[in-house]
């Protein structure tokens, strides 16, 4: 039976930092190499790369190990669901440091109410920014997601990608923008290079 420590960090946007819950999971014990992560994605989306990597990763007698229950599920029914799945493949859940035990009744109750806590957190988040969303739309100043880069940034990103001197990777540092904003302005390039020329 392996005993290793599995590590999940998330943030739910690109402009968040996963700093300090890859230091909190460090001083928890989980080697930096083992910590997995999903940046732009909330706890209700269960389609995460990283989680289900994360996940894939466990193996008899290891624990998996989340800094708070909301970095891994937003509502008690998934968060019952993936500490169900894990309790079955015999993988501990620490929780902060706390090991759930699924068959302690004072743990199931903890894990209840910190589930029911994150859901309810969840739901608040969703109202006030529906509220916001309304507030904004009555006084005119709602106009959608702003671009992350202008025009000009975008045609300069399409130069440099077409010169081939940079990695993706590199022009979302230039940029100070994430990855999938670099491969969403150079497909949007590519499709207008495909258009045919009206004339």
């Amino acid at each position: 039976m392996s005993k290793i420590l599995i590590g999940y960090a998330r943030v739910s946007t690109e402009a968040q930092d996963l700093t300090a819950q890859r230091d909190a999971l460090a001083a928890l014990g989980v080697d930096s190499e083992r910590i997995y992560v999903d940046h732009g994605f909330t706890g209700t989306n269960k389609n995460r790369a990283g989680l289900r990597e994360a996940l894939a990763a466990c193996r008899a007698g290891d624990t998996f190990v989340i800094t708070k229950l909301d970095r891994l599920a937003r509502s008690v029914r998934d968060a019952h669901e993936i500490a169900d799945d894990l309790a079955k493949r015999e993988v501990r859940l620490s929780i902060g440091g706390s090991i759930h035990d699924p068959t302690d009744p004072m743990g199931k109750l903890l894990f209840n109410v910190l589930a029911m806590i994150s859901e309810f957190e969840a739901d608040l988040i969703r109202m006030r920014t529906r509220e916001g969303m309304k507030v904004a739309k009555a006084k005119g100043r709602l106009r959608g997601k702003q671009p992350k880069l202008s025009v000009k940034q975008e045609n300069h990103l399409l130069e440099l990608h077409a010169a081939g001197e940079h990695s993706k990777a590199e022009l979302a540092e230039l940029f100070s923008i994430g990855r999938s904003t670099v491969y969403r302005a150079i497909e949007r390039g590519q499709r207008r290079t495909a258009e045919p020329v009206r004339s």
